[in-house]
This record gives structure tokens, sequence and C-alpha cells, in this order.
């Protein structure tokens, strides 16, 4: 490594970038996707009561809502807490509200969530349909909209990490192929010599494992400190953005690159020293 120490810099740099690129781009996907499942799991069904409906038939249709395939949560929220939470919206123009007090407008109602956003759809149409009911909201329209982006990002971008990965692992490969095509002569003569398959590979193979090993330790670091200084800041500046925060999560990312660079590595030699052993 240290008479070839070009070519060593040139596989530790390789394998760098494309572990840098690779992980960015799983951890991109991750975020994509688990903001896509912050904002699914938020989806609820708002069902608005007629104005007159006694508290025996509510407390009937709690049971009914809760035979209802998927739906997992139910609450109840009557005018008065309504329309208190009306007055927190509003924050220091709440006195706008003052003339709600003694006619307030606001129905009785129950807000519903369902075990999968794809139900919500299905559910709401069958809570529409419960005697005493006057309105059912949950977002008709944008929630179709949401799902079917959700659903498309998620196949995206597994296709993405799948592609970058491929490409990430044929870099590396290749990089540490033209390492050992450069030391052709030396595998050459010592098989002439009667050196065994395993006595040449082994050197090379531990030359692979050490640089990709390096370089997966180092592209782990940079990316730990690069996401955890993105994380402090949008959590500062967006703070209405959930980014994954998980460090069980996070290390396991970091933990699979240095494998993937300690597993390319010695593959890589290993392939690449296969049609030169042939003497």
């Amino acid at each position: 490594m240290l008479r070839n120490s070009w070519l060593s810099v040139a596989s530790i740099g390789t394998i760098i970038i494309s572990l840098l690129i690779l992980g960015s781009s799983i951890l991109l996907v991750l975020n994509v996707g688990y903001i896509a499942s912050t904002v699914e799991s938020s989806l609820e069904i708002t069902v608005f009561l007629e104005d007159g409906v006694e508290q025996d038939r509510m407390e009937r249709m709690e049971e009914e809502i809760r035979f209802i395939p998927g739906v997992t949560a139910i609450s109840f929220v009557s005018r008065d807490q309504a329309l208190d939470e009306l007055r927190r919206s509003f924050g220091e123009r709440a006195d706008i509200l003052s003339g709600l007090d003694e006619d307030n407008p606001l129905p009785n109602a129950f807000r519903v969530k369902t075990r999968e956003a794809e139900m919500v759809p299905a559910a709401a149409q069958q809570l529409g349909e419960l005697s005493g009911v006057e309105q059912v909201r949950y977002g008709q329209g944008v929630v179709e909209k949401l799902l079917a982006l959700t659903h498309w990002v998620r196949i995206w971008g597994s296709i993405t990490m799948g592609v970058l990965g491929f490409a990430a692992i044929f870099l590396i490969a290749t990089t540490i192929r033209m390492s050992v095509f450069a030391r052709r002569r030396e595998i050459g003569i010592m098989k002439m010599l009667g050196a065994t398959n395993f006595f040449v590979r082994m050197p090379f193979m531990l030359e692979g494992m050490t640089l990709g090993l390096t370089g997966g330790l180092v592209a782990a670091l940079i990316i730990n400190f690069g996401y955890l200084s993105l994380l402090s800041k949008v959590m500062i500046t967006l703070p209405f953005i959930q980014l994954i925060s998980d460090p069980a999560l996070i290390y396991q990312v970091l933990g699979g690159l240095l494998g993937l660079g300690f597993a390319i590595g010695a593959l890589g030699s290993a392939i690449s020293l296969h049609r030169f052993l042939r003497v």
C-alpha cells in the first residue's frame, strides 16, 4: 500500500465519494418516507353531528364507529370544547369570538383515526351513512393526492437507492481492479515461483478490506457530523419539519456503510484477482 500510495489514495477517495453519495441518498429517502408517514399518521376524520342528537344516540354512534373496519381511535369533541380550541387557535385575537359564548354555532363531533391512511376514504364514506351525522370531513381530494404522492415517493426512493448502491459497488470494484491490474506482473512472478492462489490472494484481499474499511469509516464520520449539523439547524429554523433523529437508525445506516466498504473491498480484490491467477 505504501509503495503504491497513489493508487491507495485513489481507491480510498473513490470509496469515500461513492459511499458519501450512497449514504446521503439513503438518509434522504428515509427522511422523505418518515415525513410522509408522519403526515399520514396525522390524518383524521371529523364527523359533525346534527343538532339535537341525544346523549344515548351519541353513545350508540360511538359503538357503531368502533365496528367500522380500520378504525383505531375515537374521541368525542363537544361544541364547548371545539369553541375553546378555536379560541386557542386565534391566540391574542380570541376576543373576536366573545360573542359566541351565549350562542355557540359549532356542532358536536367525533374525531376518528384509522390504522392506515389508505383506509381514510372508505371509513369516511361509511361514517357519512350513520344516522345523526350531518357532515364528514377528512380533506377530500387532498388526502387522495397526498396518498398517491407518498406512494410514488417511496417507489422512486427505493429505485434511486438501488441504482446508487449498484453504481457505488461498480465504481469501487473497478477502482480496486485497476489497483490489482497495476501489479499483474508481481502476481504472475509469484505464480511462476509456485505460490498458491491463497498465498497470492490474501495480501490483496487484506489490502482491499483495509482500503474499504478506511473509506467507509471516513464516509460514515462525514455523514454523521454533516447530518447532525443539518438536523440541529432544521430543528431551529424549520421546527415544523420532523426529520429522523433516532440515533439507533442513524448508526444503523452508518454501520451499514462501514460494512459495505469492508465487504466491497474484499470482494473487489478477490474478483479482480481471479483472471490474473490463471498463469
